[in-house]
């Protein structure tokens, strides 16, 4: 299959307005007739399930949550992009477009990121109306906040809980439309596999997790909404639940995976304490807008916090970025922290973290408060307490789960923050209409390349998500689904469902019968500890052969020595947690696969090899300038490539200087 992207023709600022006017409707009347499935109840999956049966469409809703709600969104902290300018700083749709090609390191597509960044403001005015509570500011407008990789405000929150408040707007308008009865919700269900039938995307195989029972599904169109792949590290900021699998299915039924390799880490999390971790907690970016980040300038300095003074302090971002300081990019920022720390001035017991020092800026909030306040020579100690009741209304929440976890009072003393997997970039392959190369097949939100190039900035996922639910697939979809109107809906006895349902079933029932000596988790880990070590943060061509051979090795000690207990016919998360990990350990595979292939540095893919003097990473436009898009074959995958053009934004190393 060759790739075509079907980016509209015209300017970069007109295509998405034209393209909206003339691209194919479906009517009223027709869409009742029409089924579509979303895989997924997170931004992405609840705003498109909800919008497409407010169209009139026939919706059926999957998730293996017990709720939409509980969907993996829920755990985004800091907050959601526009350029609205409220601030009157600069900000643009232009300047948003062109701080996440930058962010990114240009390996992103321009036209969806200008679409994205042009839809933006549309975003908060919907959720607004929704009833979202952004914070805002005393005069009564929306409030905003710094992230990283920008000089503009231009992040609307809700304190430390905005992807909370985001899926609850869209989990209302979903649990309207299900009340209505134009979606099915189907909670506590996996997607197994994807029915094709005749080259196109006609339903999946879907397990009832509390039952067992293997359900089939019929669709004229399947929206895979099923985000990221994190968990592949093991230890990563995700939820314990969230997975491949869906995504993977797809991909073994012929969808490509677009540059698997480009994962973001993020900057500030909790740092590891133990073997006994199963996940990593996330201190929003937010908190750098607030925040310095330091260390001590004595290599090995074992004193606290406290007792280090100001002038043996190294604040090393705001030292080597002087322009961005600690709002750098999130891919920039992790590799400074690491720098730091390997070269022993990490603080902590195990030196493998930096602070974050809210200090300074309770300080300036103090004084502004008292000013207000109309308090003439405060004390330092009162200025502090003002402005600590600054800091505890933006951030309050994070600040409670850091001394949760820790047992360290952040208002206190620093904060300690170390890089960590996060998000991912890569994810399968779409046109500009979010179709992959499988007919009817869609994927939306994290579960997509599109956007972000090698490194998201921060606050651009609830965006993406929310971006390609309300206002993209909406209009997108009818392209395919204005040819399919004559298409009357398949039986799911169709042989192509009876052949997928065997496959399914015969796979489940492979786990059950292998009978090991080792537990799911066993393999997790192991598998996790190969990426980390020789497909995180740094790369290397030695490592990435190394990984790829000991995953083969682990693939096969999985298949002979697993050992899932149980049944298929009934509730076992076991039985969830294989199928999950089979498919984690072949995406490692192709993950080191694309990493070694791609013999250049850009964001979050840092190859030691390619590394500027002063340890930035090191792009190759003339060869690397495209997007890899992986096609699964039976003992390997072949390797098509996407050329990015850019013509409206001129490349250049990234300088955040």
């Amino acid at each position: 299959m060759s790739i075509n992207s079907n980016i509209p023709e015209g300017p970069l600022e007109t295509k998405w307005t034209k393209y909206k006017s003339t691209i194919p409707l479906v009517n009223p009347s027709n869409k009742r007739n029409l089924e579509v499935l979303v895989i997924g109840s997170g931004l992405a999956g609840s705003s498109a399930a909800a919008t497409l049966a407010e169209m009139g469409y026939k919706v059926k809703c999957f998730c293996f949550q017990d709720s939409p709600r509980r969907a993996h969104s829920i755990a985004a902290q800091g907050g959601i992009n526009a350029a609205k300018n409220y601030q009157n700083d600069g900000d643009s749709v232009y300047r948003l477009f062109y701080d996440t090609i930058k962010g990114g390191d240009y390996r992103a597509r321009e036209a969806n990121v200008y679409r994205l960044a042009e839809i933006s403001p549309n975003i908060i005015d919907q959720c607004v109306a929704q009833g979202v509570p952004f914070a805002r500011e005393y005069g009564g407008m929306l409030s905003n906040r710094s992230f990283g990789g920008t000089q503009v405000q231009r992040t609307f929150y809700a304190a430390g809980q905005t992807g909370q408040q985001l899926l609850l707007g869209a989990y209302s308008a979903l649990e309207r439309q299900i009340g209505m009865g134009t979606v099915e919700m189907y909670s506590r269900h996996e997607m197994l596999e994807l029915v094709m039938i005749d080259g196109k995307a006609r339903g999946i195989i879907a397990r009832n997790l509390i039952t067992g029972k293997l359900e089939r599904h019929f669709g004229h169109a399947v929206l895979m909404c099923t985000g990221g792949y994190g968990n592949v590290f093991y230890l990563s900021t995700n939820a314990m639940g969230s997975n491949v699998t869906a995504a993977w299915k797809v991909h073994k039924k012929g969808a490509y995976f677009g540059n698997p390799c480009f994962t973001q880490i993020h900057p500030t999390c909790i740092p590891v304490s133990g073997d006994h971790q199963s996940k990593l907690t996330l201190m929003s970016e937010s908190l750098r807008n607030d925040g310095r980040i330091w260390v001590p300038k004595k290599a090995g300095d074992t004193r606290k916090a406290s007792e280090i003074p100001e002038d043996e302090r190294d604040y090393y971002l705001e030292r080597r970025y002087p322009a961005f300081g600690n709002l750098v990019p999130r891919d920039v920022a992790s590799r400074a922290a690491k720098e730091r720390c390997d070269a022993g001035f990490g603080v902590g017991q195990s030196k493998m973290a930096v602070y974050l020092d809210f200090k300074f800026n309770m300080m300036r909030y103090g004084r502004v408060e008292a000013t207000k306040q109309g308090i003439e020579n405060p004390g330092d100690d009162q200025i502090l307490a003002l402005g600590k009741e600054v800091v505890k209304e933006k951030y309050g929440n994070l600040f409670d789960m850091y001394k949760q976890i820790t047992g360290e009072d952040p208002y206190e003393v620093p904060m300690r923050i170390y890089p960590a997997v996060h998000y991912t970039m890569g994810g399968l392959w779409v046109d500009y209409n979010l179709m992959t190369n499988i007919p009817g097949l869609y994927a939306l939100g994290e579960a997509n390349f599109s956007d972000h190039g090698a490194n998201r900035l921060g606050a651009s996922a609830l965006m993406q998500g929310l971006a390609d639910g309300y206002f993209v697939i909406p209009y997108t979809i009818g392209a395919y689904l204005s040819k399919e109107i004559s298409t009357k809906a398949i039986s799911v006895d169709h042989p192509a469902f009876e052949e997928a349902e065997n496959s399914v079933r015969e796979k489940l029932g492979k786990f059950i019968s292998i009978k090991g000596s080792k537990s799911v988790d066993h393999f997790h880990k192991k598998l996790g500890k190969i990426m980390w070590d020789k497909c995180g943060m740094a790369r290397n061509e030695a490592g990435l052969k190394e990984a790829i051979e000991e995953i083969k090795a682990l693939r096969t000690e999985f298949w002979q020595d697993v050992r899932v207990p149980g049944s298929i016919d009934e509730l076992n998360p076991e039985l969830e947690k294989a199928g999950r990990v089979a498919d984690f350990i072949e995406l490692g595979e192709l993950m080191c696969m694309d990493a070694l292939d791609r013999n250049e540095s850009c964001g979050g893919h840092f190859r030691e090899e390619f590394q500027t003097e002063e340890g930035e990473a090191l792009r190759d436009d003339n060869a690397f300038s495209y997007v890899s898009a992986w096609q699964y074959g039976e003992n390997n995958w072949t390797l098509h490539k996407e050329e990015l053009k850019f013509e409206n934004i001129k490349i250049a190393q990234r300088s955040y200087k």
